[in-house]
């Protein structure tokens, strides 16, 4: 289940539901009405990157599918 921050920041580190891999978050940008974020698996910086939309959450916001890997740390 993804938690949600109050605000999500480049270079933040995302962990994958499911999986447990962590992911880094290098861009932020909007596009239309939506804010989408670029994340990269920490450590594999040869693989693909991946893009998310983010959603807004009534304690911040969050990222689909994954949670914050810093666990209880506010951003």
């Amino acid at each position: 289940m993804s938690t949600s921050v109050s605000k999500i920041q480049v270079g933040q580190l995302w962990k994958k539901d499911g999986t447990g891999d962590i992911y880094l978050v290098t861009r932020l940008y909007s596009e239309a009405l939506n804010t989408m974020v670029i994340l990269r698996k920490s450590g594999a910086e040869d693989e693909m990157q991946i893009r998310v939309r983010v959603e807004r959450a009534v304690e911040g916001q969050k990222i689909p599918g994954f949670s914050p890997a810093q666990g209880d740390e506010k951003f």
